[in-house]
């Protein structure tokens, strides 16, 4: 049974930082690319990061270049999402995805093979 478990997430003011962490289970962590989308009340699912098997290659959403990195520790099955300078539009649900036919760029993925339950995320003004 695969198993994505998001943590880290909390409530934070503008201009603070969080890491999240997705710990993978039931799967083989090294073959999957893994990826960070959010979802805020009301809106579509957007992408957030997304970073390659080995880990060489990422890709962060132009909104959040210079403000969010993303890495992984395929020893750990784990992928991190480092969020600093956050803003209050930055407040939404972060979900973990995992998906074996994607690659870093936002529309090379479709529905993800594995989702987490997602982490709440809220930047206070």
């Amino acid at each position: 049974q695969v198993q994505l478990v998001e943590s880290g997430g909390g409530l934070v003011q503008a201009g603070g930082s969080l890491r999240l962490s997705c710990a993978a289970s039931g799967l083989t962590f090294s073959s999957y690319v893994m990826g960070w989308f959010r979802q805020a009340p009301g809106q579509e699912r957007e992408f957030v990061a997304a970073i390659s098997r080995g880990g060489l290659n990422t890709y962060i959403a132009d909104s959040m270049k210079g403000r969010f990195t993303i890495s992984r520790e395929n020893a750990k099955n784990t992928v991190h999402l480092q969020m600093n300078t956050l803003k209050p539009e930055d407040t939404a649900v972060y979900y973990c995805a995992a998906d074996r036919r994607a690659s870093v760029v936002p529309n090379s993925w479709g529905p993800a093979d594995y989702w987490g339950q997602g982490t709440q995320v809220t930047v206070s003004s």
